[in-house]
């Protein structure tokens, strides 16, 4: 158990047996009554984002959340096998906690999965990858008012738009957030 007033951006919540991160937090002291702590928290599982108060001092429930650096083995078909960097036990990863993250998972990656009582939440990549260009068609420069771009498919097969002097072969540096690119390598 925490006080309300030890919460921080990151910490992990069991609010009624559900898992939710604060995402934001602002103690706010209203001009009588007592002080409270403003939150917004994001549902572990499902996403979903949530305003709740707390009376200042309030006891609340934290959860044990072990975030590991693990290193990307392979797909099985079933899920993302993952390998733990410090003592080499694997472990499996579900479609859904994968998320969109598949798109720019290569063999060897490292990314940060959250554990909490041995069942894993989320899994965080670098905020940015380097994936090699297999297919993208050549670019033609033309007069027009701003700059060109053209779709580009990587290496892990995912479709993002590229400038137009980008060409089959390039390593290019992709954000992983929203799929973008950044640069080339």
């Amino acid at each position: 158990m925490i006080s309300t007033n030890d919460i921080h951006n990151g910490t992990v919540l069991n609010l009624d047996g559900q898992l939710w991160t604060v995402i934001w937090f602002q103690h706010h002291k209203p001009g009588k009554g007592n002080t409270v702590v403003r939150t917004k928290l994001k549902h572990v599982l499902t996403g979903k984002v949530v305003d709740r108060t707390f009376n200042s001092d309030t006891k609340v429930e934290d959860a044990q959340v072990d975030r590991r650096e693990m290193q990307y083995l392979y797909h099985d078909g079933d899920g993302y096998v993952f390998m733990d960097t410090a003592d080499y036990s694997q472990l499996t990863l579900s479609e859904a906690v994968v998320g969109d993250a598949k798109n720019f998972l290569l063999e060897e990656a490292t990314a940060i999965v959250a554990l909490h009582e041995g069942a894993a939440l989320s899994m965080e990549l670098p905020a940015s990858v380097e994936l090699e260009i297999t297919y993208t068609e050549p670019g033609l420069q033309g007069d027009r008012s701003s700059a060109g771009t053209k779709p580009a498919t990587v290496e892990t097969g995912y479709q993002i738009q590229v400038p137009l002097f980008i060409t089959t072969g390039e390593r290019v540096k992709v954000d992983t957030r929203d799929g973008s690119y950044i640069s080339r390598v």
